[in-house]
């Protein structure tokens, strides 16, 4: 199946999984340099322009820099990274320092976003942040400045915040918190970027209710529900998952991982996918009400960020 190519600048290859292992369903922890290469070729090669990584991602943004450059594409790329949380936000040389070390990685002189990675860190956007951030732009190194969140409220205060044009939130099947609060269209109004995260849960999705460690066994029946949604429609449940951020959040970016140049190869099938009729309604009858302990991988009581 072809991807829609009118729809796919609106997929990021996430690559943490590129330089440390990450999800909770990961069984083949960090690829090899080769299988990395795949994968991003993998996505290259279908159309995927941009690519999500972060200082706090391993070697992430290494690998991607390598594999940019041996494929020849880094002055096509769009790349959108994150500082690292432990760098001194307020310190203009700490900053300085970080964002030129991902330059160097990832081996371009402009990136198309740089990101606080923790939300926090948008009480110091008056105390001086936020003019460090913007000198960043001012110097032609930085076209975009936002922050991935993990709150509505957090959200609501970025979008509302002059200088942040791009907010990272976690939105899936089961997490409609941004939804409900009327996140998407107020970066509509704004004129600003939301990327969606998360879109499979860090992997919960493909664990089954007799699989779920005991940290996460309140999870067992809204998972079976979607079995069972799986099999009513004949989706499969990365099909549904992806397809519901598609069509119910048009004008969001999403933002998906993989282990391997397959599941790079599915989550694209995935995006083609025929969405029927009344499925969005569906979801969001069948998966209302569920709680922050599941939807929040800080609350598993282990997870990454």
């Amino acid at each position: 199946m072809t991807p829609d190519i009118l729809t796919m600048k609106r997929l990021v290859l996430g690559t943490a999984q590129l330089g440390m292992r990450y999800g909770i369903s990961n069984r083949t922890g960090k690829p090899d340099p080769d299988t990395a290469a795949s994968i991003i070729r993998t996505a290259w090669d279908a159309g995927v322009r941009a690519f999500d990584t972060a200082q706090a991602y391993g070697d992430s943004e290494h690998v991607l820099g390598d594999v940019l450059r041996s494929l020849g594409i880094r002055d096509e790329a769009r790349i959108v990274s994150k500082f690292h949380p432990d760098v001194d936000h307020l310190s203009r040389d700490a900053m300085e320092g970080a964002l030129e070390a991902t330059l160097s990685d990832v081996g371009v002189s402009t990136l198309c976003g740089m990101m606080l990675h923790r939300e926090e860190s948008l009480d110091l956007w008056n105390v001086g942040l936020g003019e460090i951030l913007a000198g960043f732009i001012r110097s032609g190194h930085v076209n975009h400045v936002g922050v991935s969140v993990y709150s509505p409220a957090r959200a609501v205060q970025a979008l509302e915040t002059d200088g942040i044009t791009i907010v990272q939130v976690p939105a899936n099947i089961f997490d409609r918190r941004f939804e409900r609060a009327g996140i998407f269209d107020l970066a509509e109004d704004k004129g600003k970027t939301i990327y969606v995260r998360s879109v499979f849960l860090q992997g919960l999705f493909f664990l089954t209710p007799d699989s779920l460690p005991r940290h996460l066994e309140a999870a067992a029946s809204p998972l079976a529900i979607l079995a069972a949604l799986s099999r009513e429609t004949g989706l499969e449940i990365p099909e549904i998952c992806i397809g519901y951020i598609k069509n119910s959040l048009p004008r969001a970016r999403l933002v998906f991982g993989a282990e391997s140049p397959a599941q790079v190869r599915r989550n694209l099938d995935c995006w083609s996918a025929v969405w029927p009729g009344g499925l969005t309604e569906e979801i969001r009858r069948a998966f209302d009400g569920i709680g922050e302990t599941i939807l929040d991988p800080h609350r598993w009581g282990r997870g990454a960020a």
